[in-house]
C-alpha cells in the first residue's frame, strides 16, 4: 500500500528473525522502536514516556489467542504479560477475568480458553466493538459493565453452540453410518458466527474433515475444519475454481466458503473425491497420541506438577507434557457442567487424584469413564490447582483404554 513504511517481518524481501510474531507483537515492537527514537531525539525531555511494559498483558492476550508459537520473543511476551496481568493489568482484562470467575489471570490457558472466547463472543453474536471498547477502557466501572455484557453473550453463544452441535451431529449420522471420510452438515438459520466452532467440535469427536454451513435465502455460508494430511484450504480453492463456490479460501486446517444451497451435494462429492485422491479410500485412522512419560497414580503429586509449571507458558510451539497413568481405577464418575466427566482416580499401590475429561459425556471416552469396572490406562496432563489454601493435582484426561 502507499505508506511511509510497511512493517511486516514476513515480507518476501525481509530476513527477519521475528517471523513468528503475532500482529499484536509486531505492533508492540513498532511502539518500542518509536519510543526509542523519540527518546533519542529528546522528545520526552519535558513530558512523560508511555509505560509500554504495562501493556504486555494485552500483548500476551493477543499472542496466545492468535495461536502463534510460544517460542523466542513470543514466549517472553506471554511470560512477562502474565506478570503484568497478575499485578496492575489493564482494567478490561482484570474485569473480564472477574466476570468469568477467575480471581486472577495466572496462565496462558486462561487467556486462550477463558478470556479469548468472551472477547470473541461480541463479534460472533453481539457487537464486534465490545471487545475493543473493553480492552481500551481506562475506567474500572465501564470495564466491569462491558465485561459483564461479554460474559453474558458468551453464555448465549455456548447455548447456541450446544443446540447447533446437536443438530449437526444428527445431520451427519447417516454419513458416519456410511463410513464417509468427509462430513458435511447444513441447516436453515444456523448461526454463521457459531458454525466454525461446531465444525471443530465434530472434528474432535470423529477425526474427519467437517464442513458446517448455515442456509439463508438460498445461500449456504459456513466454515470447515480438517485433519492433518488433508489440505482443506487447497480443496476449497479448487472447488471455487470449479465454479462450485461463490467465495472460498483458507489454509490446510481451516477454511470458509459461500455457495448456493443447491450446490451442497456437489460440493460434498467434490470433497470426498478430493480426499480419496489425496489420502485414501475409507475413514482416516485415529490421530496418533504422543506421550512424554508414564506415571503411577501415586506419582501425580503437587511437587511434580509444580516442576512442570516451571516450563510454562504452554501453547503452540511449546506443548504441555502429556503422560500415561499406567493403571488407574475410576471412582465416583459423574457428568458436570457442559458435558464434562469428573471422577477420582486411584491406583493399586495407593495414590488418589482428582480427574476430569472435558466435553466427553457423549463420547466413547465418557462412556469408558462412567461404565468401566476394570483398571484403565489414561492419557492426559497434570494441572496444579489451589483449593481452600492448599495445592492439589487435577489430571485432565484425553483418552482411555482398558489394560491389555
Amino acid at each position: 500500500p502507499p505508506a511511509l513504511a510497511v512493517v511486516n517481518p514476513n515480507r518476501a524481501d525481509q530476513a527477519s528473525p521475528l517471523r513468528h510474531l503475532a500482529a499484536v507483537g509486531v505492533a508492540f515492537v513498532v511502539l518500542v522502536a518509536l519510543a526509542r527514537e523519540l527518546r533519542g531525539s529528546g522528545f520526552f525531555a519535558d513530558r512523560p514516556e508511555p509505560a509500554l511494559l504495562e501493556l504486555l498483558d494485552l500483548v500476551a492476550l493477543g499472542t496466545v489467542c492468535d495461536v502463534v508459537p510460544l517460542t523466542g520473543l513470543n514466549r517472553a511476551f506471554v511470560h512477562q504479560g502474565l506478570k503484568v496481568a497478575r499485578g496492575t493489568g489493564l482494567p478490561g482484562i482484570t474485569a473480564l477475568a472477574r466476570a468469568a470467575g477467575l480471581p486472577a489471570v495466572t496462565d496462558a490457558r486462561q487467556l486462550g480458553y477463558v478470556l479469548g472466547p468472551r472477547i470473541n463472543a461480541g463479534g460472533r453474536i453481539g457487537r464486534s466493538d465490545l471487545g475493543a471498547r473493553l480492552l481500551t477502557s481506562t475506567s474500572p466501572e465501564e470495564a466491569a459493565a462491558l465485561a459483564a455484557e461479554l460474559h453474558a453473550l458468551n453464555a448465549e453463544r455456548q447455548a447456541i453452540e450446544r443446540g447447533l452441535l446437536d443438530a449437526a451431529q444428527r445431520a451427519i449420522e447417516p454419513q458416519l453410518t456410511a463410513g464417509l471420510p468427509v462430513l458435511l452438515a447444513s441447516g436453515v438459520g444456523w448461526h454463521p458466527g457459531i458454525v466454525g466452532i461446531v465444525a471443530s467440535r465434530l472434528v474432535e469427536r470423529h477425526h474427519r474433515p467437517v464442513v458446517v454451513l448455515g442456509i439463508a435465502d438460498g445461500v449456504a455460508k459456513g466454515s470447515a475444519r480438517s485433519i492433518r494430511g488433508f489440505d482443506l484450504g487447497a480443496a476449497v480453492i479448487a472447488a471455487r475454481q470449479e465454479g462450485l463456490l461463490q467465495q472460498g479460501g483458507g489454509h490446510d486446517m481451516a477454511a470458509g466458503m459461500t455457495l448456493a444451497a443447491t450446490e451442497l451435494e456437489r460440493l460434498h462429492r467434490f470433497l470426498l473425491d478430493r480426499f480419496a485422491a489425496e489420502i485414501c479410500v475409507g475413514v482416516p485412522p485415529p490421530a496418533a497420541l504422543e506421550l512424554d512419560g508414564a506415571l503411577s497414580v501415586g506419582a501425580a503429586q503437587p511437587s511434580l506438577a509444580l516442576q512442570l509449571q516451571q516450563l510454562a507458558p504452554y501453547g503452540a510451539g511449546n506443548a504441555e507434557p502429556s503422560f500415561m497413568l499406567t493403571e488407574a481405577f475410576v471412582n465416583g464418575s459423574r457428568v458436570v457442567g457442559e458435558s464434562h466427566v469428573s471422577c477420582v482416580l486411584t491406583g493399586p499401590a495407593g495414590g488418589r487424584v482428582k480427574a476430569i475429561a472435558f466435553r466427553s459425556a457423549a463420547t466413547a471416552l465418557g462412556r469408558e469413564l462412567t461404565e468401566s469396572r476394570v483398571p484403565l490406562r489414561l492419557a492426559g496432563r497434570m494441572r496444579l490447582e489451589h483449593w481452600q489454601g492448599r495445592e492439589q493435582v487435577c489430571f485432565e484426561i484425553d483418552d482411555a483404554a482398558p489394560l491389555p
